[in-house]
């Protein structure tokens, strides 16, 4: 039976798979774009960190080292101070869910004048982050808009087929 994708692999979008192939994806294309550009320009890889606390990130868990007092009386070895007694209760550990937040990494390319260092363009080769996650998803359209309102060149790749696609103009 022939692929329901031809030329597409839907598993790559996995979040264990994406991060490796987008990381693999901008390095190779600024290997192959740098030799082009040279010696005007040069292409500069560039990360961008956030971080996001996603429902999918919670921890659910019981803690790792509980401290219990056993009930008694403690004890002086002058008889001038006052004897203190302290209790403690065992209780059952509790399931608690914590949120944790994830550290998001995500590299895009500039490229930029020697002469000057000023970017003529950037490109974005969309990630999951980018097209679901609400901080993600936020950073990169207010980042997007700025470039978009400059006088910087814009490439976005978009190889994705979940998630909500990018806003255009006419």
């Amino acid at each position: 039976m022939p692929s329901p994708f031809p030329g597409m692999d839907p598993y790559l979008e996995h979040p264990d798979l994406w991060p490796g192939l987008h990381l693999f994806l901008i390095s190779n294309l600024a290997q192959l774009l740098s030799p082009q550009l040279r010696p005007k320009y040069f292409v500069s890889v560039e990360v961008r960190m956030y971080e996001e606390k996603d429902a999918k990130s919670l921890l659910v868990g019981l803690p790792d080292v509980s401290v219990l007092s056993k009930k008694g009386q403690v004890n002086t070895s002058n008889s001038t101070e006052s004897q203190v007694t302290a209790t403690a209760t065992t209780t059952k550990p509790i399931t608690v869910t914590l949120p944790i937040p994830i550290t998001i990494r995500q590299g895009y390319l500039e490229i930029q004048e020697v002469a000057t260092k000023e970017v003529v363009t950037t490109i974005e080769i969309l990630s999951p982050a980018n097209k679901i996650g609400r901080k993600g998803r936020e950073m990169y359209l207010e980042k997007r808009e700025k470039i978009l309102d400059s006088l910087t060149n814009f490439i976005e790749i978009d190889l994705l087929r979940r998630g909500q696609r990018m806003p255009i103009s006419n």
